[in-house]
């Protein structure tokens, strides 16, 4: 009886720190999707779910990847997003897509994305890419990539793609979030609305006000 007794006192442990381990974490899916309603009032961390008897094929599909992006613009880049935006069926996934056309010297900024780490594939051309660690070191990653190859961009560490050839860039990008949110330094600092003072820009980039100024007339 004694060892039965040790035995169910050891087995009620396990259920209780089980119990407590399945609570601490995130929940897995609770069904098969969670098609995004965007006519839905509800607010919730993502998207309402559609009522399931009014999800069609649809709700899973986008074209239009196979579409250059306008790289006519300052920055000889264009990034064309496949989000929960486009594809209502990718609510609570936790994916998305990009595709990225590069100009020659075109050049997708430095930017972070705060909810999702960047897996990046070169479909023609080459880029130098790199991406940059977190205060204090601020250690500088960097790397020439060629068709074919790919490279993966830290969870919200600043990044960047530069197109070093003569000829155009194509590049596919997977992302670990429906929605990853993008950051684009130079618009965050210099182009917010309304400006953040010259006087905390030409303490922070020891610069003078004028070149803040004319920094700012940029955006």
């Amino acid at each position: 009886m004694r060892t039965v007794r040790v035995f169910l006192f050891a087995a009620a442990l396990l259920v209780i720190s089980c119990s407590h381990g399945i609570t601490a974490s995130d929940p897995s899916l609770l069904q098969d999707f969670c098609v995004a309603d965007k006519t839905s009032q509800v607010r919730v961390n993502g998207l309402a779910c559609k009522d399931a008897k009014d999800v069609v094929i649809e709700d899973f599909y986008y074209s239009g990847l196979h579409l250059a992006g306008n790289t006519t613009n300052k920055q000889g880049s264009a990034v064309t997003p496949v989000n929960v935006a486009h594809i209502g069926g990718l609510n609570t996934l936790g994916i998305s897509l990009v595709r990225i056309d590069y100009a020659p010297n075109g050049l997708n900024s430095p930017h972070t994305h705060p909810r999702s780490t960047e897996i990046l594939t070169v479909i023609e051309g080459s880029l130098l890419v790199g991406f940059v660690t977190s205060n204090p070191e601020n250690k500088h990653f960097s790397k020439v990539l060629g068709k074919g190859d790919v490279f993966v961009f830290p969870k919200g560490l600043v990044h960047y793609q530069f197109n070093i050839g003569t000829t155009n860039v194509v590049a596919i990008a997977a992302l670990s979030s429906q929605n990853p949110g993008v950051i684009t330094i130079a618009n965050a600092v210099f182009g917010s609305t309304p400006s953040i003072a010259s006087g905390i820009l030409t303490k922070a980039f020891q610069v003078e006000k004028n070149t803040v100024d004319w920094m700012q007339a940029q955006f």
